[in-house]
């Protein structure tokens, strides 16, 4: 299993990062090892001003689940006990609610917690899915779910979700509920993500610690069967995404 800590900030009036630092952990996954909850990958970020931020948090509140193969780095790694469909109604980015478990059903969907505020492995996770979706048929494309709910629900409104997302690609869902964050950390929990509720540092800056986990549901039973962690390239999403929407693993 590899553990990845993030801690970064970026002042609020500019946009522009202050400072990053990266530690990287690895350790060996074993087949059909245990993923421990507090082990799963957290990642800190602050922004809104100022020099905030945090690294790897244990949550003893997250779900645990055994997990086989993802040798290689950035491989998915399948699941011996897939998660259930998190049953999350919020509003979307074009500000209509969205049913998840109704919406999705039956279509390959690829799952993913993060905020538009983030400064790194945010938009990075997203536009790697983007270009990667970009890579399959038209059929496939049409087929293929991506939804981000917000970690960050106050902040993150439909139309700011839907001009971020937008950018990278205009059929991904946001999803997002000003007063929501308690379901929305409910619904990340239930399948193994962290999230700490956003914090407001002493210096204006806004922290917002939250898994950077991207969970594939297969469209044959609609669970999640595959888990991806930060570092995961778009050649990687390219190769594996055709299986996923066949309901194989990768």
């Amino acid at each position: 299993m590899r553990t990845t800590s993030v801690t970064s900030s970026t002042p609020g009036r500019s946009g522009s990062s202050r400072a990053r630092q990266t530690r990287h952990t690895r350790a060996a996954l074993a087949s059909t090892a245990a993923l421990a909850a507090g082990a799963l990958l957290l990642t800190g970020c602050g922004s809104s001003g100022g020099s905030g931020g945090s690294g790897l948090k244990a949550d003893s509140g997250n779900a645990a689940a055994n997990i086989a193969g993802g040798s290689a780095p950035g491989a998915g790694t399948t699941l011996d006990t897939p998660f259930t469909k998190p049953s999350l109604v919020l509003t979307d980015n074009h500000g209509k609610p969205y049913d998840l478990v109704k919406e999705t059903a039956g279509h390959p969907t690829l799952l993913f917690f993060g905020y538009t505020h983030c400064p790194d492995v945010c938009p990075t996770t997203m536009s790697d899915i983007a270009l990667a979706k970009s890579e399959l048929s038209k059929a496939d494309q049409a087929e293929l779910r991506i939804v981000m709910v917000s970690s960050d629900p106050e902040r993150d409104t439909p139309a700011r979700l839907n001009e971020w997302l937008g950018a990278m690609d205009k059929s991904f869902i946001g999803l997002t509920g000003a007063g929501k964050f308690p379901v929305i950390q409910a619904a990340a929990r239930s399948v193994g993500v962290g999230l700490d509720k956003p914090k407001k540092e002493d210096d204006g800056s806004v922290t917002v610690t939250h898994g950077a986990e991207v969970l594939a549901f297969w469209p044959k039973d609609d669970k999640g069967h595959v888990l991806y962690m930060a570092g995961t390239t778009a050649q990687q999403y390219a190769k594996d995404l055709p299986k996923i929407i066949r309901s194989e693993a990768p």
